[in-house]
């Protein structure tokens, strides 16, 4: 990969951004050529991929990266060709600009060190190419034109150009070589430097540039075309493009043009809404220096709470004005710490489109390998969750579309046979309710086989024929570990490791994850995900001398135990009737060896929090309801060793710390035995 010397650490950084740009770039491409359709040229689609083409093979060219700038040329050429109907879109071409796509993703990712595929790269460049070929502009090639027109192709274009840097042109990283390198590119080039605003000697600022430049482009080239080489710059130069001898009677396109480069290109492309360019609002800072405020942040509310605690356990002992004037003060506090968490929160928030964009590329890979014709379908965007979630959903989220183009959607013969479209339908969605971010991932095919999930589950002794499942528990089974009912083994899905992995990976960030299915009408998987993972809404308990938090949005109700409704089953099960329900009961005491009476008649006049996991319901014994606070997560695994039944650990307001619970482990086998049990 070649690259330029950068001596300075602003020019590092500035490279940084093109890079992140680059990658912003590639997706509106490949967005762009999922939207495209067959025969249809939308033009405002295509010029939304030329547009990011084209910054990226300025920015390229900027920064020295000349195989990446030669290789978005070719693409930037081709498609060119087809935003002025010279090529028709066709499922092929799409095709070849995708992989064009994968192969610049890869360049991009080598710029910062290592070595991409150069012969797959070599071999795209090549069909690109092949395409320059085809089409209404190949064929009116081979006609006879009358000599007129001869006389108008070979006679060579002149073009009169008068580019004028902004006095910081270099300041932002630029170089005025890459425009002339990028217009020698066109055709013959004539440089004349112009130093009529050069300053004198003594009032010379070094990081200014004060030369403008005369060029004469010899090419048989458009306006517009020209225009284009300025566009990594809009905004950083005035530019005069005039074609030499034009007159004002000449057609539009060789009619002299003097503007800002922004404007410039909406005169040229009247036809179309111009796109408002605005002012740049935003920043890139590095994840870890947003990390590192957030927990400061979370220090501040720590210390916070102390100062409150403090305050109610001496209100007694100060004057009353003091009293009044500190606790107004402490409020005061309270309400600004908030605001500066959830501002702090915010900046960690990202779009969830940042993670779906991927999936239209994943499927129109896999249904053309799969041989289907599924169409996906994305609603909620806008939707936003903290980063860290974001990066842990995203392969979950491939499973399950994987799952649902190989099992779920069938075969287009298949679809016609049962009476459905031969198109298939993928549906992804996000939205808010209540306190979390609810994603869903649902497809039109055949369902779950909930008899043969049954029948495979017993076979694997996951279940015994004598328990009595509901067709919900049945079908939750398929996120059992190894659990599969694929007969075939492929490449895409079939060896029973990918739901369980889901379901693992969505319950280490606080989420869970459930299967809707009706058999020949589809299914839907839902996941129900926290809004961050840096604070909860937390209810305090207490078991013992100890307090533990219990997430908030986990709790369905609490209830003092009723003696009289209390049951034990299965030699040590115990259970509660609730409005004519049975509740599995987990005794707090017992799960994290706390000294104290355990039997089950010291359980009368409890606490039962009765928490929700899967829709299903359990309560757990606690000796004492406290407070409700909003708590901020430290990393138990990180700070100190990974506790089963804990999803990390707070320090309250009094100093002490505090084991947050993870309530969808409580249904399992941690709380069933002995040997089990977390020692405290």
């Amino acid at each position: 990969m070649t690259d330029v010397s950068m001596n300075s650490g602003a020019m590092d950084e500035i490279r940084q951004i093109f890079e992140a740009e680059c990658y912003d770039g590639l997706n509106v491409i490949e967005t762009g050529l999922l939207a495209l359709k067959a025969g249809d040229n939308n033009l405002e689609t295509v010029n939304d991929i030329f547009r990011g083409a084209h910054s990226i093979k300025g920015g390229a060219a900027t920064f020295g990266y000349t195989d990446i700038a030669d290789f978005t040329h070719v693409i930037e050429t081709l498609l060119d060709k087809v935003r002025s109907d010279e090529l028709s879109v066709s499922p092929d071409l799409v095709k070849c600009f995708l992989e064009s796509v994968d192969c610049l993703r890869s360049m991009v990712e080598c710029m910062g060190g290592g070595e991409y595929d150069e012969i797959e790269t070599q071999r795209v460049k090549k069909e690109l190419e092949a395409w320059m070929s085809e089409g209404p502009a190949a064929e009116a090639a081979a006609e006879v034109v009358s000599a007129a027109e001869q006389t108008s192709v070979s006679d060579t274009q002149v073009w009169d150009i008068s580019f004028i840097p902004n006095k910081d042109y270099l300041q932002t990283g630029n170089q005025p070589q890459h425009i002339f390198r990028a217009l020698a590119e066109l055709g013959e080039v004539s440089l004349t430097p112009d130093f009529a605003s050069f300053p004198d000697f003594c009032n010379i600022n070094p990081e200014e540039l004060h030369i403008s430049w005369q060029i004469e482009l010899k090419a048989n080239v458009t306006q517009e075309e020209i225009i284009n080489e300025f566009d990594w710059v809009e905004n950083e130069c005035k530019i005069e493009v005039t074609a030499r001898g034009a007159t004002e009677e000449q057609d539009e396109t060789v009619a002299p043009v003097a503007a800002t480069v922004e404007p410039t290109r909406q005169v040229a492309m009247a036809d179309n809404k111009p796109a408002v360019r605005k002012e740049a609002n935003s920043i890139r800072v590095e994840i870890e220096k947003i990390d590192k405020l957030l927990n400061l942040v979370g220090e501040m509310v720590i210390n916070q709470s102390m100062l409150n605690q403090f305050s109610s356990s001496n209100r007694n002992d100060r004057a009353t004005g003091v009293s009044t004037e500190l606790d107004n003060g402490l409020a005061i506090l309270e309400r600004t710490t908030r605001e500066l968490q959830e501002a702090v929160m915010n900046i960690r928030m990202l779009p969830v489109s940042t993670t779906f964009n991927r999936f239209p590329r994943l499927v129109y890979d896999l249904s053309s390998k799969l041989g289907k014709s599924v169409e996906l379908t994305i609603a909620g965007e806008s939707t936003e969750l903290d980063k860290t979630v974001l990066e842990t959903i995203a392969d979950p989220l491939s499973h399950l579309i994987r799952n649902s183009l190989d099992h779920g959607i069938e075969s287009p013969e298949r679809r016609l046979a049962v009476g459905k479209p031969e198109t298939g339908t993928i549906s992804l969605s996000a939205s808010h309710e209540g306190g979390s971010v609810i994603i869903r991932v649902s497809d039109d095919g055949g369902g779950l086989n909930s008899e043969r999930i049954l029948s495979k589950a017993i076979e694997r002794g996951l279940v015994s024929n004598s328990d009595r499942l509901s067709k919900q528990q049945i079908d939750n089974l398929i996120f059992q570990p190894g659990f599969s009912t694929a007969e075939v083994v492929t490449e895409v899905s079939g060896r029973g490791v990918g739901m369980d992995v889901v379901r693992r990976n969505i319950e280490e960030i606080g989420g869970r994850v459930e299967v809707h299915s009706e058999q020949g009408k589809g299914s839907t998987f839902q996941i129900t995900l926290p809004l961050t993972l840096a604070v909860l809404d937390g209810q305090l308990v207490q078991v013992g001398e100890q307090i533990f938090v219990v997430p908030l949005l986990s709790i369905v109700e609490t209830v003092q135990v009723d003696k009289a409704k209390l049951n034990v089953i299965s030699g040590n099960e115990v259970v509660y009737r609730l409005r004519g329900d049975v509740l599995p009961v987990v005794d707090m005491r017992s799960v994290f060896n706390i000294k104290g009476e355990k039997a089950l008649e010291s359980f009368e006049n409890k606490q039962l929090v009765i928490v929700d996991i899967d829709r299903n319901q359990i309560g757990l014994i606690v000796d004492g309801l406290l407070d409700q606070h909003q708590v901020v997560i430290k990393s138990l695994e990180t700070n100190y060793v990974k506790m089963p039944g804990v999803l990390g650990a707070t320090i309250l307001g009094d100093g002490t710390v505090s084991l947050i619970l993870d309530v969808t482990t409580f249904g399992g086998p941690l709380l069933m035995g002995k040997e089990n049990r977390v020692e405290h």
